[in-house]
Formats: C-alpha cells, structure tokens, sequence
C-alpha cells in the first residue's frame, strides 16, 4: 500500500461522474498484520469520537461502573455520539445524579441536539440546549464516574494530564500498540483531547477491542472491560446513535451482534468484527475519507465489509441507503447516486 490516497466513493449524476472522496482503508487482525486495505495505513488522523468505547475503558476497569451500578443501557451511553433524544439526555442525567453532580460538572459544551425534533422542540419552547443535548455528555459523564469513584480533581478533568486522562492514553496504547512517548494531542470538539496517530493504530486497537484476547498478553481487567463495552454496545445501538437515522446505530442492528462500530468527526470510522467461522481471531477496519465527507463515508464503510465477505445479502439489503445512496434533484427525482468505487488489495 505505497500510494497515500486511493478513490474510495464516486458521486454519479446520471453516468457522468460528478465527484470523488479519496481516502485510506486499513484491514488488520488483533496482532496487527494486515490482511487488506487502500492507500497508506500510516496516514495520520485524528481520533476524533472513534475511540469512544476505548475512552470507557477506565470507568470499567477502576470499577467506578460497578461501584455506581452503570447498566449496559448507560455503559452504551458513555460509548456514543447520541441524538440528544430524551433517551439519551435523560439517561445521562439520571447518572450524573447517582454520581452526585449535575449538569453543570460537565466541559463538553452545549449544541443543538442532532434530532431535528428535539431541536424543534426546543425552538418552539423557547429553551436553549443544554449540556446534557452534547452528543458527547454520556463519555464525559463516564469520565466524571472514573474521577469521583478515584477521589480526583472534577475542575478540569478533560486535561490532558489529567489521571483519567492519562488512564485514557494508557488503554488507547495498550489496544492500539502504541508508544505514550511524544503522542500528539489536540482539543477535540467537546474539549476532551483527540490524538493524531497512524490509521493503521486504529484499526489495530478496534481489532483488539472485538478480540481482547486476540494478540496476548492485554491485562484480565482490560479485556473484561472491553468485551463489557463492547456487548453494551451491540444490545442497545439506539444509545450509541439514536432510534433512526444514524449510521452507528443501523450498522449494529443491522450486522446482528457480528461487529462493534463507531463514527468519528471528519469521516473517521472504525469497525471491530468479532471472531466468526471466516475469521476466527476476528479484525479491525479503519477508515479515513480524507475530505472529512459524510458523503463519501456510508458506501465505503458498507463495501469494505461486503468485500470482506462479513454481511450476508439481508443485512447488505437493510443497509442500502448507506452503502449506494441516491441523489435526488429539487422535484424529488431520482438523478444519481453515490458508489464505491474501490477493489481491497489483499
């Protein structure tokens, strides 16, 4: 994979080729040998809310889950980019309260909720939206848990050098294969930090995340906590995404319990197939569109699991409008559409 970029989508109007998104796909197993991909798998991206179930990883293992009874429904919660649905707010407020802090504690931010109708909602009752709207409070709720539960500093626990930070970092690198030493790190949209580090890194880490025990030697703790994560995840998609419309959500329905998935901002993906009969040590799948396009990003993701043989035809069929959306003109027809437009080299 010595080319940098390869085409990975194609928008089509009509047979005319209108654009094109450019990006990486890295395919690995636990141990981090690669069995298929495009373009350079060291590109440098961003984690960005990829690595969110990988971010929940010390408010299992410092038992701060247990200690304040997380559900599966709230562990799933910590690991999303959520709607802000009352699902998803309500859920998140009822553990900030067991935890004995409000709304207030959190540093993600307020925005409008993703759900057009709990944004219009919200415009019609003249409210503005609040923190617990942030499709990120449910990780800074489990980040808050971790530093209650451990007796930290709640001020500025998103620091970088924070300890539960740090605790972050620690099983990033132990999923990823990484070295802590000089690992660059930015503010991510909710303040918590986001690492820039090889693409290759990520799907290695959600290799490991479906497959704990995939390249040895990961720590009993980490492991029990990613497969906790991981099941939670898969039981209740509508808490990683929201009840519809949300490629994270529909991804997981969909694949019936075959993989664990998670967008990030600017067209980051990552994919972690559980061990089946055709790969038995499982894998992990990385995706960037460089353009940071949503666009381009639905038919890549769908067709690298086609190719990899991992859907059958009903959950190819019941995930459609991602894998080859249609592009509709102003009177509602139907004009073009967007493709895949890439073989994997194995």
């Amino acid at each position: 994979m010595n080319d940098q970029l390869a085409v990975l989508t194609e928008v089509r109007r009509g047979s005319i080729v209108e654009a094109r998104h450019y990006g990486v796909i890295v395919v690995v197993e636990p141990d981090g040998r690669i069995i298929a991909g495009l373009g350079d798998d060291q590109l440098i991206t961003s984690t960005r809310s990829t690595i969110k179930p990988i971010q929940a990883i010390p408010l299992v293992t410092s038992r701060a889950a247990d200690r304040f009874k997380f559900t599966p429904v709230e562990l799933a919660v910590c690991c999303s980019s959520h709607q802000g649905e009352p699902i998803h707010t309500e859920t998140v407020a009822r553990l900030l309260g067991r935890i004995g802090l409000t709304e207030n504690a959190l540093l993600c931010g307020a925005h409008p909720p993703y759900s057009e109708q709990v944004a219009r909602q919200l415009d019609r009752e003249g409210r503005a939206p609040g923190q617990l709207h942030n499709n990120c409070s449910g990780k800074h709720t489990g980040m808050l848990a971790t530093a209650v539960h451990r007796g930290l500093s709640l001020e500025n626990y998103v620091d970088p050098v924070h300890p539960v930070q740090r605790a972050i970092v620690e099983a990033f690198a132990t999923l990823a294969g990484l070295d802590t030493d000089n690992l660059p790190t930015a503010i991510d949209g909710c303040s918590a930090p986001t690492f820039g580090v090889p693409l290759k890194s990520v799907a290695i880490a959600f290799a490991r995340l479906a497959n704990p025990a995939g390249a040895g030697g990961m720590d009993p703790a980490t492991a029990e906590a990613a497969k906790r994560l991981v099941a939670a995840m898969i039981a209740h998609p509508e808490m990683v995404g929201g009840t519809q419309g949300r490629f994270d959500t529909d991804l997981l329905r969909a694949s019936n319990g075959k993989l664990v998935c998670k967008v990030g901002a600017e067209a980051v993906y990552s994919v972690g197939v559980l061990p089946c009969e055709r790969y038995p040590r499982g894998l992990g799948i990385a995706i960037k569109v460089d353009d940071g396009s949503y666009r381009g990003m639905g038919p890549a993701v769908i067709e690298t699991l086609v190719q990899l043989g991992v859907l059958d035809n009903a959950e190819i069929e019941a995930l459609a409008s991602y894998h080859r959306p249609k592009v509709d003109n102003r009177r509602g027809l139907l004009v073009g559409e967007i493709l895949p437009a890439f073989t994997l080299k194995r």
